[in-house]
């Protein structure tokens, strides 16, 4: 017989066994950029608003500092590194997030296999919350109990809370930073080639006007908070960047 890898319930009730694997569940399910709309979006609001930022610090360091190369030149560089990093990163991540699903199917899987008295006690606990009870729990759990697929995608969304639909391809995530952070950088570039004093706060401040009206928008939160808090936050690490240059270069 083949070896436990851990005791199924470790000495706690069928209640707080299930309350612990519905907190593994929401681990393995929680999306590296947020829960509330798709990873492909989020990849690519949270990808344009970094990508804003780091051109916002070297705007400013440019406007201190003359450059060797030409100041384009050295934005359009760290642009298209930086966006080439974001791809690969959010591709990393999601493959990350698909392996923690997996481990927690295999493990039910072995469970299914090799404990399916304690899978009927769980089972049956979820199912008597429910308000099911006597012969229809009964004949519910006899059925569930009768086909390991069924039982076993049954176990996944009820007693650890996961939608497998819900899950992405890394890829797709991946496209999405890819397309947020192109698209950041080109209008920030964009806005530097047209007027290298103000164009590319401007356009930092339309990237993040846009890429926060997309994120409130879609998690069904107010506009205007989320406009004005990464605005904040956008002119503090540039306020911040311009004040530690005058302080370290007086």
């Amino acid at each position: 017989m083949t070896a436990p890898p851990y005791k199924h319930f470790e000495g706690k009730s069928v209640v707080e066994h299930l309350k612990e694997a519905r907190r593994k569940g929401a681990i393995a399910a929680a999306e590296i950029h947020g829960t509330e709309m798709s990873g492909s979006v989020a990849a690519g609001a949270d990808s344009s608003k970094e990508t804003a930022v780091l051109l916002l610090i070297l705007w400013v360091l440019i406007s201190f500092f003359s450059p060797l190369a030409h100041p384009f030149t050295l934005l359009f560089l760290a642009a298209s590194g930086w966006t080439l990093w974001k791809t690969g990163r959010s591709a990393l991540l999601g493959w990350a997030r698909i392996e923690r699903l997996h481990r927690q199917i295999e493990e039910e899987r072995w469970e299914i296999e090799h404990q399916r008295a304690q899978e009927k006690l769980e089972l049956r606990e979820m199912y008597e919350a429910k308000g099911l009870s006597g012969k229809l729990l009964d004949e519910v759990i006899d059925v569930m109990m009768a086909d390991d697929n069924r039982l076993l995608r049954i176990m996944l969304e009820e007693e650890l809370g996961l939608t497998l639909e819900a899950y992405e391809h890394p890829l797709k995530q991946a496209l999405g930073a890819f397309i947020g952070a192109a698209a950041s950088a080109g209008l920030c570039l964009l806005g530097f080639w047209a007027s290298p004093s103000f164009g590319l706060p401007l356009a930092v401040s339309i990237v993040f006007i846009a890429s926060a009206t997309t994120s409130a928008k879609l998690e069904g939160n107010r506009c205007l908070n989320y406009i004005v808090w990464n605005l904040s936050m956008a002119t503090m690490i540039a306020g911040c960047t311009y004040f530690l240059i005058r302080l370290f270069t007086l």
